[in-house]
């Protein structure tokens, strides 16, 4: 029981930063991650060595966050989480600007989305990115660029 609760401390932030990127909820993030544990520890005779066990923890959460999505298919979307501003001018200016922001993020082509979500939102590494989406640190710097670019001059273009 230790060696779980070890285990859990270990990783649990990582793995609750990856969903929360996925989710944009605090609180889902959390019942998620708690149901990554469970699987992970319940499946741990599986894990082969062949990755970190951060990126095998990270598969198993977005597996859990699609079971999730399958059930819930209502769930609210990120682009529908928006902060709060001081005022209601700035907060309705704030609202589209984000909302705009989001939504070009929702329409990007997988796996740009992702790779987005993944270094805006969870704040992971290019190198952590590389690993969760199976690719190399390389790949996930030049596609994060490129789809930041992209984006850029679809606002400037767009407004």
């Amino acid at each position: 029981m230790q060696a779980d609760e070890a285990f859990y401390r270990r990783y649990a932030g990582y793995v609750f930063r990856y969903l929360l990127s996925l989710t944009g909820n605090r609180a889902l993030a959390e019942e998620i991650a708690q149901e990554t544990f469970y699987h992970a520890i319940k499946n741990i005779h599986k894990f082969d060595g062949s990755c970190k066990l951060s990126t095998w923890l990270c598969a198993i959460a977005k597996n859990q966050w699609m079971v999730y999505k399958r059930k819930h298919p209502q769930t609210e979307t990120l682009e529908s989480l928006l902060l709060t501003a001081a005022s209601a001018e700035d907060e309705a200016i704030q609202s589209d600007e984000r909302t705009m922001l989001y939504k070009r993020l929702h329409a990007c082509p997988e796996p740009q989305r992702e790779l987005l979500y993944l270094r805006l939102f969870a704040n992971l590494s290019f190198k952590e990115i590389g690993e969760i989406l199976g690719k190399t640190e390389n790949w996930a710097r030049v596609t994060f660029y490129r789809a930041k670019e992209k984006l850029k001059k679809e606002i400037e273009k767009n407004g």
